[in-house]
């Protein structure tokens, strides 16, 4: 009975005290007790392992960033409903944490080489590469790729056609490309890698579109207005980074071109974001334009912190800044909808 009680904790405060009483009055509660911790503990750590190979804590970024493509195809093309938006917003965050997952196998062995956890800490919410510490085996990280890439795939052919082919084809496109990227920068001497690479982020937000609209001059513009804000985004990334990239041996923006000149590919595509914007804003119009001016007065202040930055840890204050100016585009563009 005590052994009974022990395994399902049930009643030990009131009848013992609490189970490390029991554990000392008893050798065989005692082993159970510790087995069940251990238990517990493993479970614990197995989760934190998990959290962190997909970073879930930004799962409401995702979700954001590809309902606002939908938002913007309702004015157009209609068919608003919740059912849609719940379905497309599932759709965004199994497909792209299915794209972290395979990030991860990508770079298993290359992520070891680390010497900064800097922004390892901001992107995974215990601050660890589970794969490359072994806490997750490769194998493991594979089939939960498979299994987030099956379900998304099944979400996404209940869209009716040809809708879902236009997702379905931009979904593994994009796992291309973000495998293209991965590789390419371990050996290159121009920036193709995150040129053509980070065409995966861009069409992120248009494929939301895609879920209920057509491929139009609107799903063009977002598309042109988004890609200038994911190289900008990159940049900051690689500044960051530059300790660990010079130690896995890739070929990001700062090794290839120097701190300096990352700052100006940053300013350059964040310029490049504010006027696409505008073209962007004559064409969806309303409150749109109040997020481009504070979307824009936001990017003022990250260039500012980036040029004044010496250090990645000087560089990492500006990143939460960007992604909140990520944050002021997405919610105007959904709200813009019941206005």
């Amino acid at each position: 009975r005590t052994v009974y009680r022990l395994c399902t904790l049930e009643s030990l405060p009131r009848r013992y005290g609490g189970g490390l009483l029991v554990a000392f009055l008893d050798p065989l509660s005692s082993s159970l007790f510790l087995y069940q911790l251990i238990v517990w503990g493993n479970m614990y750590n197995s989760l934190r392992s998990y959290l962190d190979l997909t970073r879930l804590h930004f799962f409401l970024v995702w979700s954001l960033l590809f309902c606002s493509g939908l938002f913007l195809s309702f004015p157009t093309y209609g068919g608003f409903s919740w059912m849609l938006v719940l379905k497309a917003g599932l759709i965004a965050l199994v497909g792209f944490e299915a794209g972290f997952v395979l990030n991860d196998v990508v770079d298993a062995d290359l992520d070891k080489r680390d010497v900064d956890q800097d922004l390892t800490k901001y992107w995974r919410p215990f601050g660890s590469r589970p794969i490359a510490r072994g806490d997750i085996s490769k194998e493991k990280a594979q089939i939960l790729f498979l299994i987030l890439f099956g379900v998304s795939s099944t979400l996404i052919l209940t869209i009716s056609k040809p809708n879902s082919y236009y997702v379905f084809g931009i979904m593994v496109g994009s796992y291309c490309l973000e495998y293209f990227y991965q590789v390419r920068k371990r050996g290159q001497r121009l920036p193709l890698a995150q040129l053509i690479g980070r065409i995966d982020f861009s069409l992120f937000p248009v494929a939301g579109y895609l879920v209920n609209g057509r491929p139009d001059a609107l799903a063009l513009r977002y598309f042109l207005f988004f890609y200038p804000f994911a190289q900008a985004h990159l940049g900051i990334n690689d500044l960051i980074d530059i300790n660990n990239d010079v130690a896995r041996g890739l070929y990001t923006i700062p090794v290839l071109y120097g701190v300096r000149n990352t700052k100006y590919w940053i300013l350059g595509f964040s310029l490049l974001n504010i006027i696409s914007g505008v073209f962007f804003l004559n064409a969806i119009g309303g409150l749109f334009i109040y997020a481009l001016i504070g979307g824009s007065l936001i990017l003022v202040a990250v260039n500012l912190l980036i040029w004044k930055g010496e250090t990645p840890l000087d560089w990492l204050i500006a990143l939460p800044l960007f992604h909140f100016a990520l944050f002021v585009y997405m919610i105007a563009m959904i709200v813009n909808y019941f206005i």
